[in-house]
């Protein structure tokens, strides 16, 4: 029976689309609409049908779930019949990343290779240069899967082969694993020289995936192998990094490079193959051939630093013997490699830098802690040198630095080390972190505010705050002592506050989350518990920590160690005998004497800790008396925080 009323008709269009939805859902590609759903939709009228079909269930219309599947006959229906909007977008989820896309049907149909889907949507006026929520093109998208057929439709169709997305990938860039596409995009005029946002060009990345006859096509046709990427790498030296050996003999032999080029090229994709895929004979094998190439060639391997400390004082290999001396020293290969990674590299690079910290986990996996140490500590150098203390990788690299710290500082408590966590490795760090505070408070001051920095900030303060508490663990000599309350009142006149305004003292008497960092399992837990603190507590009210200071909730120290979860009798006495107010009101309207009064494991006598002068102060504010102007400007705070 087919229904009149408004409500009846709105009724009988939710049904109606329902069972479009489940239709389309169960489709194959050869279905069409049942007989029966066609004709309930065509006794709307057409208005009325494209106002149904273009509604979204999960996110997407009946016509982008029908081109998603390559329904061919049921998108061509909906756009003939019921005027589904072409460009009408919807989400398509990647099956291996599970990220989420927001696209049009075309560029649905053009990653999962639908033909037949897009020839129909480009002739009912799909645009075939709509761009995705990052910016990529369907004919983009389409290279990157490598549907060939469907990438010369649509250009053939007008879509823009150099168009990048938001992050300068282009066609061209997509499509390095694919010789024929390359050729295709090529000869369709694709910028074989144009960048992304890492100042990488097509044939960074087809040497990078080792893609050999990809990189021999983009050479033939003038790509430029002297290009560098933001990290400076041209193409021998990804291909050295990477280890597609194939693709730097290759390069060798083709390109005029200096003798010099080659012989560190050789080197460091020795270094590749031992650090990346733990192969001692072709590490050797490349080194070996390094030094004999430097001796035909009669030049001389150029070293400009000193031994280094941190590489055991060692020096570079210069001849066959000292190649073949490392055959059985397995360690005094990964120390030559460390070597060779920051003379060709330099000591800044990203790969320089991951290596040294991938070689420091690998000695704390071997129980080799201080070696770890040692490295990390030398990496964090070098990171606060060439980023701020707010980049991510600093963050990561100072998580783990002082994890292993506290790690093997928990082994030697044990019994496990007979060694102990020495205390200038924690003064390094503090001094490093003081050192570069005050430029990243500013940077933090500036408009608008990175929520990756800010995030970064906090998590560079819980390093801190564990930091002072190891140290003032370890200090056991004078000097250590005194050095660390200078180190300690210093921080304290900086007065660095996380996102949420919590100072010092606000970690040291509250719970702070342990220290995160990729580098290695964690297998302990008392890190967990060292917060709240009374160790911390003690020293940082001792070089003149604010007492009083309050976070953006108006809560002081006391505040947070009158929380349960917080409460330590120690840490609140030490509060109080400090002068924290036992009855300051938060903009919640908690006082610290009413939670440590509901509290039933304290037993400080708080109601005796109320002066008469904060009841005074109290009953002022609870009766909304007018107090401004008219009494000492000193009293006015006073009655204000009360």
């Amino acid at each position: 029976m087919w229904l009149t009323g408004k409500n009846d008709r709105s009724q009988q269009r939710d049904h109606i689309f329902k069972e479009v939805i489940l239709e389309v859902r169960q489709a194959t590609p050869s279905s069409r609409l049942s007989p029966a759903l066609r004709h309930k939709l065509e006794r709307f009228s057409l208005q009325e049908r494209s106002q149904l079909v273009n509604r979204v269930r999960d996110g997407c219309t009946p016509l982008f779930t029908a081109a998603k599947k390559g329904v061919v006959e049921i998108v061509r229906y909906l756009l003939e019949m019921c005027g589904a909007n072409s460009e009408q977008r919807g989400i398509y989820e990647v099956p291996f990343d599970r990220t989420m896309h927001y696209v049009t049907p075309l560029w649905c149909a053009a990653v999962v290779g639908k033909i037949e889907v897009c020839r129909i949507l480009v002739e009912h006026g799909a645009d075939v240069n709509t761009v995705s929520d990052t910016g990529s093109t369907a004919v983009r998208s389409a290279c990157y899967m490598s549907n060939i057929d469907v990438v010369q439709f649509l250009v053939g169709q007008g879509a823009d082969v150099n168009r990048p997305n938001q992050n300068g990938g282009t066609c061209l860039i997509n499509s390095v694993q694919s010789i024929e596409l390359c050729q295709f995009l090529i000869d369709k005029g694709a910028d074989i020289n144009a960048r992304d946002s890492q100042f990488k060009t097509a044939l960074h990345y087809a040497v990078q995936e080792d893609r050999v006859e990809t990189t021999k096509l983009l050479l033939s046709y003038g790509a430029d192998h002297t290009a560098c990427s933001k990290h400076g790498d041209d193409v021998l030296q990804t291909a050295c990094l990477k280890g597609s050996a194939n693709i730097a003999e290759y390069l060798i032999d083709t390109i005029d490079y200096p003798p010099h080029r080659v012989a560190d090229a050789l080197e460091l994709l020795g270094a590749t193959y031992l650090d990346e895929n733990h192969d001692k004979t072709m590490a050797l094998g490349y080194w070996r051939r390094a030094v004999a190439y430097r001796e035909a060639h009669n030049i001389k391997k150029i070293i400009t630093d000193p031994p280094k400390e941190v590489f055991l004082n060692r020096v570079p290999f210069r001849t066959f013997d000292d190649v073949n001396a490392l055959a059985n020293d397995m360690d005094e290969m990964r120390l030559q490699s460390l070597l060779v990674n920051e003379r060709v590299l330099g000591p800044s690079h990203k790969d320089s830098i991951f290596r040294l910290m991938y070689r420091g986990a690998a000695y704390a996996d071997s129980m080799q802690h201080q070696r770890c140490i040692d490295l990390w500590k030398y990496a964090v150098e070098i990171r606060l040198s060439k980023d701020t203390v707010l980049h991510n990788e600093t963050c990561v690299a100072l998580q783990s630095l002082t994890k292993i710290l506290f790690d093997a500082h928990d082994k030697h408590a044990s019994g496990v080390f007979d060694e102990p966590v020495k205390f200038r490795d924690v003064d390094f760090l503090l001094e490093k972190l003081l050192q570069c505070f005050p430029s990243a408070i500013e940077q933090l001051q500036q408009r608008p505010v990175f929520r990756k920095q800010q995030e970064n900030w906090d998590r560079v303060l819980k390093v801190l705050i564990h930091l002072l508490h190891l140290a003032e663990v370890l200090a056991k000599m004078s000097s250590q002592k005194s050095n660390l309350l200078r180190l300690a009142r210093k921080l304290v006149v900086l007065n660095p506050r996380m996102t949420n305004g919590n100072s010092l003292l606000h970690m040291a008497v509250g719970k702070v989350d342990s220290l995160q960092q990729p580098y290695f399992e964690d297998h302990r837990q008392q890190q967990q518990h060292i917060f709240p603190d009374p160790v911390t507590t003690r020293m940082l009210l001792q070089v003149g920590a604010n007492v009083e200071a309050v976070n953006e909730d108006g809560s002081t120290p006391l505040h947070t160690a009158s929380l349960r979860v917080n409460y330590r009798e120690e840490i609140v006495r030490m509060l109080l005998d400090a002068g924290a107010h036992i009855d300051r009101t938060n903009k919640q309207g908690n006082q610290p004497y009413r939670m440590l009064g509901g509290n039933q494991e304290c037993r400080i006598k708080v109601a005796e800790l109320i002066t008469l002068k904060c009841l005074a102060a109290s009953k002022v504010k609870s009766n909304h008396r007018t107090y401004e102007g008219l009494i000492p400007k000193s009293l006015e705070e006073f009655i204000r925080i009360h």
